[in-house]
């Protein structure tokens, strides 16, 4: 297991707090009626709506809106989302993964070339980017859980692979297909995650810098804003201290 990686996970990235809650909440939302849509609207049946229902909660989602997501489900004017995904390269030959909910391929699509276009990058085929990242599961812990030594005995007795702690809490990695029973074991020791999810962790990565993580972050803004997209995953390396910098 590695204790610390030069990777930072962009989508931790904090700010513009009241729109972001908004937009966020709205996203998580769409996953929730959409997990609910997929199988059944009990998340004690149901793992994806279960992980769906458990991420929003972390995020201080109202319990009503929860439900509201879930019952939208099996309405009968509920929208038909479709999971899409988008790839291609960004600023700086930066490999960007973009994952989506929609009800509009073509609105989407057009939308996701737009961002890429405009931040000077190109979408390519789906697969043209992706045999550069490994899916995989995240869970994410506050520091407040453990000091790392514990959160690594922990996430090596679930059964995780890897373990990244620093002062912002413990983000600890896991085979896809163990998410459920890895989040399980943890939750026994550890208490319930900040988040459990499947994301794209970058493989290989692609130094910038100052000028190009600029450029990358704010495609990555560009790409958040739009309501159909749901996560931005990209494989740029850079410093602590420049990312701190854009970041704040």
């Amino acid at each position: 297991m590695a204790g610390h990686s030069q990777f930072k996970n962009i989508m931790h990235r904090k700010g513009r707090q009241d729109a972001a809650r908004s937009k966020m909440f709205s996203k998580l939302a769409r996953e929730i009626t959409v997990a609910a849509k997929m199988g059944t609207p009990d998340p004690d049946m149901n793992p994806r709506l279960r992980l769906a229902v458990n991420n929003a909660k972390a995020q201080s989602m109202p319990k009503d809106n929860i439900q509201r997501a879930i019952n939208k489900a099996s309405g009968g004017d509920s929208e038909n989302y479709e999971e899409v995904r988008y790839e291609g390269y960004g600023p700086g030959g930066v490999a960007f993964i973009v994952e989506a909910l929609t009800d509009n391929r073509n609105r989407t699509a057009s939308n996701v070339r737009t961002a890429f276009t405009k931040s000077g990058g190109a979408m390519g085929e789906t697969g043209s980017v992706a045999f550069m990242f490994e899916r995989v599961g995240e869970i994410v812990y506050k520091p407040e859980a453990g000091d790392a030594e514990a959160v690594m005995e922990a996430a090596i007795e679930a059964g995780a692979e890897d373990v990244q702690s620093d002062e912002n809490g413990h983000t600890i990695y896991c085979a896809f297909e163990d998410i459920g029973d890895v989040s399980g074991a943890l939750e026994g020791n550890l208490g319930e995650a900040e988040s459990v999810k499947a994301i794209w962790k970058p493989q290989t990565t692609t130094p910038v810098d100052e000028e190009k993580a600029e450029s990358v972050l704010k495609m990555v803004d560009r790409l958040d804003e739009d309501d159909d997209v749901q996560n931005v995953y990209a494989n740029f390396e850079v410093d602590d201290e420049t990312l701190a910098k854009l970041s704040a």
